[in-house]
Parts: C-alpha cells; sequence; structure tokens
C-alpha cells in the first residue's frame, strides 16, 4: 500500500526541513526534494563547504540522488522542489535531467535563473522544456535565508 501522494506545499514545507539542516550545518539554507507521482524519491541540501565541493548545491545534491535511485539521469516524470530559485548551473542541470517541473521557493536577485537575472527555463531554443513555478512558501524560504544571513554578520568580529 503506498501512502497518500504529497502536495506542493507539503513537498516544499520538506524542503524546507532540508534548509534548515544545512543551515544547522553552517550551510546557506537551501533545501531540495524531487517527486515522482507524489512521492519523494530524492533529498538534497546545500553542503559546498562541507563536501570542499562548489557543485553541491541542494538541487544538484537531490538530482543525483534521484537519478541513482531511478537508475536513469532522465528524470522525465519528476518534479523538484527547492527553497531558492536556481542559479544557471542547477537550471542546466535541471533541463538536462529532463525534469517536468520545478517549484522554488524565494527568488535570487543576485544569481536566479528562473527569472530573476535571467531565465534560462524560458529559452525556446532548448530541446526541452521544464515548467517552473516560484513564490511557493517564499516568505518562509527568504526567512530562513535573512536569519542565516544576519546570524554570520553578526559573529564576524
Amino acid at each position: 500500500m503506498s501512502a497518500e501522494p504529497l502536495n506542493d506545499h507539503q513537498c516544499m514545507q520538506l524542503a524546507l526541513s532540508l534548509a534548515g539542516l544545512a543551515a544547522a550545518a553552517g550551510e546557506v539554507p537551501v533545501g531540495a526534494v524531487v517527486v515522482r507521482n507524489g512521492q519523494v524519491i530524492a533529498q538534497g541540501r546545500n553542503s559546498p563547504i562541507e563536501n570542499h565541493d562548489p557543485s553541491a548545491h541542494a538541487e544538484i545534491q537531490a538530482l543525483r540522488a534521484a537519478a541513482l535511485a531511478l537508475g536513469n539521469y532522465r528524470l522525465p516524470d519528476c518534479e523538484l522542489f527547492v527553497t531558492l530559485e536556481p542559479c544557471a548551473m542547477c537550471a542546466g542541470a535541471m533541463l538536462h535531467a529532463r525534469l517536468k517541473r520545478v517549484v522554488f521557493g524565494a527568488t535570487d536577485p543576485k544569481t536566479g535563473a528562473a527569472g530573476s537575472v535571467i531565465n534560462l527555463f524560458a529559452q525556446a531554443q532548448l530541446n526541452h522544456q521544464t515548467l517552473t513555478q516560484g513564490g511557493l512558501l517564499a516568505q518562509e524560504s527568504s526567512k530562513m535565508l535573512q536569519d542565516f544571513f544576519r546570524q554570520r554578520r553578526l559573529k564576524k568580529p
């Protein structure tokens, strides 16, 4: 017997909890989950500092785990929920994975590649189109980021 499918709000709540784990580890608080048919198949949190890896963004971690779980680097029936608008690296990986949809919380006016700085998902020349939706639990996502960076500024000598 399978569990009830999760709705978008529940998926983003899970991503927020993963962002909290990232913050607790001293990483920028971003969390991501990959969902297929309403079931979480993979998750990730920011860990570039911990892993000494500039590509260890939450989205990349979740995509890697999803590809392993499904035994395929293509994830066409999957959706990714992430607390912060994807950067260009993550957006590119999402497009290569052939995700069906990406849902994000807070916008990123400095590096956002889903509309804030550039919108890679809107490039009609690309051979795959992924739907995007921003703003789901944006206030909660933004607050977590703001609190994290406020605390970091307070700790600086």
